[in-house]
């Protein structure tokens, strides 16, 4: 006689993490658990500890939590509401059989949470997807890694697959491409930059297949087998597709990293140093794109779309317009749907 199979299928959604207000003790609290994360600063832990606990999360804390005012609305963080939002629209398109959970890297809700929200179910399989286009060890890295050491303690452990990276999905480009036509429609713009977030260089070093990676345009200029997991590989094959959607030609468009921490060299170019140039040489209207990010963020919203405006302006530019993240645009939706299905098991 055979046996029913009753098991659902679990999709844990996992973005970074937000504080849980903008009170100061609480940004202090969510700096302290993001940047004590090996994979985050990857550097011994009682130098690690020393800086964050000493230095950063102390002096840091006050300034971030004023920029993350500047973020919050009525529903809070952005990252976080829109997280739902899009938890509840998948859940909806995959119907009963399939139970979604949202997650995040730090602070709540936490990984371990939603995890055993799955656990209980229960479930026969579950799909973590990483809420990372690029793959990197700081981000995707390090929820596989806090996945696996919580899994790792459970007595009946089930199928689980992880979505590595999703850089050159033809749903999540088609999205960027729709939030950028509806600027593109209303604006000759001079210029398109692509800004992600920055990684130490010594991180794309360590992750390198062999000796492949020389952070140089010879190897990030394409993308091949033994590139594809370099962040910065994988943003300079992201800007390239984009633009090829977008009908850039060389010259209208430039990649560039943002938010350096530390003294230590980070991947170039910097956005500190290519926003003034772009002025310098003229341009007075950009539309700028955040692809390293799936929801507005203090990274998007506040860094790319107010402080990099202010920059450009400073340095005679005209026009700043940030294109929106994807937030819970349907299209992303159906991606997240696709993502999945194809690896029902």
């Amino acid at each position: 006689m055979k046996v029913q199979n009753t098991f659902k299928t679990g999709v844990l959604l996992v973005n970074l993490g937000t504080p849980d207000s903008t009170k100061v003790p609480d940004v202090r609290k969510y700096l302290r658990e993001f940047l004590m994360d090996g994979r985050v600063i990857d550097i011994p832990y009682p130098q690690r500890f020393a800086l964050v606990n000493g230095i950063i999360a102390p002096f840091r804390a006050p300034k971030s939590a004023r920029e993350y005012e500047k973020l919050w609305v009525e529903r809070g963080s952005p990252l976080k509401f829109y997280g739902y939002d899009v938890r509840d629209l998948l859940q909806k398109e995959l119907g009963e059989e399939f139970v979604v959970e949202l997650a995040m890297r730090y602070q709540s809700p936490s990984i371990a949470s939603g995890l055993e929200k799955l656990k209980s179910c229960p479930v026969g399989n579950i799909i973590v997807i990483p809420l990372f286009p690029q793959y990197a060890s700081a981000t995707t890295g390090s929820v596989i890694d806090k996945v696996m050491e919580i899994v790792r303690t459970w007595q009946t452990i089930p199928s689980i697959q992880f979505v590595s990276q999703f850089v050159d999905d033809k749903l999540y480009l088609q999205t960027i491409e729709q939030q950028a036509r509806k600027h593109m429609e209303k604006e000759d713009w001079d210029h398109f930059l692509f800004s992600y977030h920055g990684v130490p260089e010594r991180q794309i070093f360590k992750g390198s297949c062999g000796d492949y990676c020389q952070l140089n345009e010879q190897c990030c200029g394409s993308y091949t087998p033994q590139n594809q997991l370099c962040y910065r590989a994988q943003c300079f094959y992201n800007t390239r597709l984009l633009a090829e959607r977008l009908g850039l030609k060389e010259g209208q468009y430039s990649t560039c990293f943002q938010s350096r921490l530390g003294k230590d060299p980070w991947i170039q170019p910097y956005a500190d140093d290519v926003i003034p140039a772009l002025a310098k040489q003229g341009i007075k209207k950009v539309l700028a794109f955040s692809p390293a990010f799936v929801a507005d963020c203090l990274e998007t919203t506040v860094e790319v779309g107010h402080q990099f405006k202010e920059n450009f302006i400073e340095a005679g530019g005209e026009k700043w317009q940030l294109v929106e993240s994807l937030n819970d645009h349907p299209s992303w939706v159906q991606c997240l749907k696709e993502m999945v299905l194809k690896r029902v098991v």
